[in-house]
């Protein structure tokens, strides 16, 4: 039986990424966690193989209509894929219990909302602040500084699903201000489709994906996108970025507050076992 309230929430989420080019892990994983009481893990992992499913039709699009910077791509991959792969062999080798696991990737999952959300309301700050700066910045330097942004990504990505979306949009902004935003898009979803791809499987290797669940979503998620796509130039950006940077403090809270309940319960279990 498909519970529609999968699809209803694959269907909202959809429909921001479709409006704003971002949402998607950062709306979605959450929603799994705190809605559905999925397993951080699970969610995490699900989540990437469903963020590699929707981001590709985007990718396409964008490479028919000539709006990606291979080059960027390229260089964001060469950190972001071996980080993702190392960090998951990390992961596996800890061999973390439920709790400690739940616990670290909330807490990620924390910092990379927070970021995200900090990302889409500063944005406009920070690149008229450093365009000029940067714009005089040589090609050697872009080079490496691409690289590294792909591995801290590529990190954050593996560990909380969360990232690829606002945050390598900000990053490539700044690094390549002479791009057109729809090419800046293009070239983070380019991205995103073999980063959530490597990481999607090594969870899935880890035993941290649910097939069902992620069929549920995508069937509420696709539709989702269309409406969010052609609504996008209907509703104001700058509220658009807003709300959802709103939503994303919220939901960072909420986890941050949930951690904190679940860590004193546990203090207090042992004080009386003790």
């Amino acid at each position: 039986m498909i519970d529609p309230l999968y699809v209803a929430s694959g269907f909202g989420v959809g429909l921001l990424v479709g409006m704003t080019g971002v949402g998607g892990g950062s709306l979605m994983t959450p929603l799994l966690i705190l809605l559905f009481g999925v397993h951080p893990s699970t969610a995490v992992g699900t989540d990437l193989l469903y963020a590699a499913a929707t981001k590709t039709g985007g990718s396409v699009v964008h490479g028919w209509s000539r709006s990606v910077h291979w080059p960027a791509v390229l260089r964001l991959a060469c950190g972001s894929i071996p980080a993702s792969a190392l960090t998951l062999l990390v992961l596996w080798k800890l061999d973390l219990k439920s709790d400690a696991e739940r616990s670290l990737v909330n807490l990620v999952l924390c910092f990379a909302l927070l970021l995200t959300a900090t990302s889409l309301i500063f944005r406009k700050a920070i690149m008229e602040r450093y365009r000029r700066r940067l714009e005089q910045v040589d090609e050697r330097t872009t080079a490496i500084a691409t690289v590294v942004t792909g591995i801290v990504l590529g990190v954050l990505v593996s560990i909380s699903s969360v990232g690829a979306g606002a945050v390598g949009v900000t990053v490539l902004l700044m690094l390549y201000p002479r791009l057109p935003m729809a090419t800046i898009v293009g070239s983070d979803i380019a991205h995103a489709v073999p980063l959530t791809l490597v990481a999607g499987i090594g969870h899935w290797a880890l035993g941290d994906v649910d097939w069902g669940l992620m069929g549920v979503l995508l069937m509420g998620s696709l539709p989702g996108i269309i409406v969010g796509s052609y609504s996008a130039t209907r509703v104001p950006e700058t509220v658009l970025r807003l709300t959802l940077a709103s939503v994303l403090f919220v939901v960072a809270g909420k986890i941050v507050f949930a951690e904190l309940n679940l860590s004193s319960a546990i203090v207090t279990a042992l004080a009386w076992t003790h």
